[in-house]
């Protein structure tokens, strides 16, 4: 009887380790096949609201492995469900889509793919932001959970996500069904390739991870008038550029010390000829804040400048200032600080504590939040996955140099090794929640 139960005790001590080598010997059996993947998916790459034959792909695959597959989820969005007795229900997220950037990796399967953007202009096409990456993986994980359903119960919903990086992909699919016609997930989880982390490190942001992305629009008006006369007019070219100044008292003057705060003005556009003042000039922001007060605090601040300035500059009132705020924002990605625990927890237990490093805030936009924001309120969490080869990161941090960001066209993840931790992890936090 004591051997019995110290023998089930020792068992149950070492089922996690157990468990993390047999994710990690399907991992490498299947990566051949899943960098084959990723290179066929980096060298076809389609741009936002254009993932046909993309989205086409991965439901095939998933088809394969015997997943039920709805296609055309929220435009080219693809759901892939599979249930496995009764459980929890677990939503594993990738995006699909590109940007308009012409590569300039020089690998030997780098994209020439061009295409034609919202304006009707050719541009080229590219996975600068490691969604072929993350398709891999999540392709990965789905083929080693079929392997592994003697480990796990519940119910695992696969999604395929159009249009992240036009911050409308998430709220499409939600829009078309996605909680209602389909298993509504008790947990979300989702990746994303870093580069600012070497491969084979998984880095973490517990609770607000990415920013709230706003845009705004601000037509300058003014009255126009020769430019050697400027006293007949009311400038708007002077006038948009203090404005523009007057911005950045919102981050220096109204913002509390340490908040994350980012107010850029992207485009100035104005006037035709030199000696002519013009009667109008446009400007284009991007705002990031975290938190809904912050974000309208911020909003605020910009229409009050906008129209302060103005009448210091006396404009007539019909000719204040037009401030447009965009029609939809990304919300700030806030992971769930208790999933984040246990998720993190699995991972610290299958790569070590020195492999899972904890990172700050960013002020880039990710619409995975969006899953956490519905009346459903499900914990969602996103982790960082390392693509930096070690080498260069070592090199360049020894150097004090930079390495090339996401959304640079010469951003080229290290993929064998970060498919391979990508697999594991996701698998490995999907067998803890569905165990």
């Amino acid at each position: 009887m004591k051997t019995t139960a110290a023998l089930l005790v020792l068992l149950f001590l070492h089922a996690p380790i157990a468990r993390a080598k047999d994710v990690a010997f399907i991992a490498e059996t299947e990566l051949p096949s899943l960098t084959k993947l990723y290179q066929t998916l980096h060298a076809e790459p389609e741009l936002s609201y254009h993932e046909e034959k993309t989205s086409e792909r991965l439901a095939q695959e998933w088809e394969k492995l015997g997943y039920t597959v709805t296609r055309r989820v929220g435009g080219f969005g693809v759901v892939a469900v599979f249930k496995n007795g009764a459980g929890p229900t677990l939503l594993l997220r990738t995006e699909t889509d590109a940007l308009p950037i012409t590569e300039q990796t020089g690998l030997a399967f780098a994209s020439t793919v061009i295409a034609k953007d919202d304006a009707g202009k050719d541009t080229g096409v590219m996975h600068a932001c490691g969604h072929d990456l993350h398709m891999a993986c999540l392709v990965g994980t789905a083929r080693a959970l079929m392997q592994l359903t003697d480990r796990w119960r519940g119910t695992l919903v696969l999604i395929a996500q159009p249009a992240e990086e036009r911050g409308g992909g998430a709220r499409a699919m939600i829009a078309d069904g996605l909680f209602t016609r389909f298993p509504k997930p008790d947990y979300a989880l989702a990746l994303h390739d870093s580069a600012d982390a070497p491969a084979g490190v998984i880095t973490f942001c517990p609770e607000y991870a990415s920013a709230n992305a706003d845009t705004v629009d601000i037509t300058v008006r003014g009255i126009g008038g020769h430019g050697a006369y400027p006293q007949k007019t009311k400038d708007p070219v002077l006038l948009a550029a203090q404005i523009v100044v007057a911005l950045q008292s919102i981050v220096s003057r109204e913002t509390k010390p340490g908040e994350r705060v980012v107010v850029t003005v992207g485009t100035i556009h104005g006037g035709t000829k030199n000696n002519i003042i013009p009667d109008e000039v446009k400007l284009q922001l991007t705002v990031r804040t975290f938190g809904d007060e912050s974000r309208r605090k911020t909003l605020d601040a910009i229409k009050r400048i906008a129209l302060g300035c103005a009448v210091t500059a006396g404009i007539p009132d019909e000719l204040t200032p037009v401030v447009k705020f965009g029609d939809s924002y990304t919300p700030s990605l806030y992971n769930d600080p208790a999933l984040t625990r246990r998720v993190v927890g699995v991972m610290q237990r299958v790569f070590g504590e020195t492999n899972v490093a904890q990172r700050e805030p960013g002020t880039g936009a990710e619409d995975f939040g969006r899953y956490g924001r519905t009346d459903d309120k499900v914990p969602v969490f996103m982790f960082g996955l390392g693509a930096v080869p070690p080498e260069l990161y070592a090199r360049i941090k020894k150097e004090n140099g930079t390495m090339p960001s996401l959304h640079s066209p010469r951003w080229a993840p290290d993929a064998e090794p970060a498919i391979r931790t990508g697999v594991v992890a996701m698998t490995s936090a999907a067998l803890d929640l569905l165990k």
